[in-house]
């Protein structure tokens, strides 16, 4: 119950930072007072389950609470500039691949890990850091697409199947399901993906770090490929293998389609409902 309860309050807090009446509200207190409401919030449902359940741990504590310090204190402290929003991006990064969260929540239930709890606290604490402190950037926190959004994904996803299934097929990764996810486990699985994965992904990689590679760069070919390659450098990590050179190969190969569905629409959203299909299709029908 108290996981539960902890599980509850931080997607309330996630769906929140998706929401710009939400974000307003938070900007009108003042910048400067943001980060004390964000600190805070990213420590609640970390005290309820773990007070509950004689998880709770002060070096833990204090470890979470330095990192919704920093990371909403960031843009606050140090200026809007190239050096420093590369900076953001590493440390946010760093802090995502450490497998910090898995020591600061220790799971009560048995081979179940619960440290999604610290990864949306992260990307929540960091969306509104840009947004609301950082501010003049030209990409969404959203989580519903709209029409057009919705058809260019569409658009973009048979390309990418076809160059991810290729890729996937000759390294060797290709291993099928006995039994596909039926209809309703592939549509939660869809949604699940869209709103906890291709979200905060297609926003940090696509709507922040290739667009601020535009600008840094001057040329859209070159940020598009730099972006792809520490999107698949990011999966070094992936099934808790390292370097996992495979799955990071596969996932540059998405982030260029990604990054060319990003480029035509300049929408975060067009490129997150391609990324979500074929997450989907991959998890639906292989092992």
């Amino acid at each position: 119950m108290p996981v539960a309860a902890a599980f509850i309050v931080e997607l309330t807090f996630y769906l929140l930072a998706g929401t710009g009446a939400a974000r307003n509200w938070l900007g009108s207190r003042g910048k400067n007072r943001v980060p004390e409401v964000l600190a805070a919030c990213g420590v609640v449902p970390w005290l309820m389950y773990s007070l509950a359940t004689d998880e709770a741990h002060l070096t833990a504590f204090l470890l979470l609470l330095l990192i919704g310090l920093v990371v909403s204190l960031w843009y606050v402290v140090l200026p809007a500039a190239p050096l420093v929003d590369g900076l953001f991006l590493a440390a946010l990064a760093a802090i995502y691949l450490s497998r910090a969260f898995d020591w600061i929540y220790p799971s009560p239930i048995a081979k179940q890990s619960i440290s999604v709890l610290g990864k949306l606290m992260l990307i929540r604490t960091a969306a509104i850091a840009i947004l609301v402190i950082r501010g003049n950037v030209k990409a969404e926190f959203r989580f519903v697409p709209n029409r057009g959004e919705w058809t260019k994904g569409l658009l973009f996803f048979a390309p990418a199947l076809a160059a991810v299934g290729v890729t996937y097929w000759a390294l060797g990764l290709i291993e099928m399901r006995v039994h596909p996810l039926n209809v309703f486990q592939a549509l939660g699985t869809f949604l699940g993906i869209l709103w906890a994965v291709a979200l905060p992904e297609e926003f940090f990689f696509r709507g922040l770090l290739q667009q601020w590679l535009e600008r840094w760069t001057g040329h859209a070919i070159v940020a598009l490929l730099v972006a792809s390659v520490i999107f698949g450098s990011a999966h070094l990590g992936f099934h808790r293998i390292f370097p996992n050179w495979r799955w990071a190969i596969v996932a540059a190969v998405l982030g260029l389609f990604l990054g060319l569905a990003w480029r035509n629409s300049r929408s975060v959203q067009t490129s997150m409902v391609t990324h979500a299909l074929i997450v989907t299709v991959w998890r639906t029908f292989l092992r």
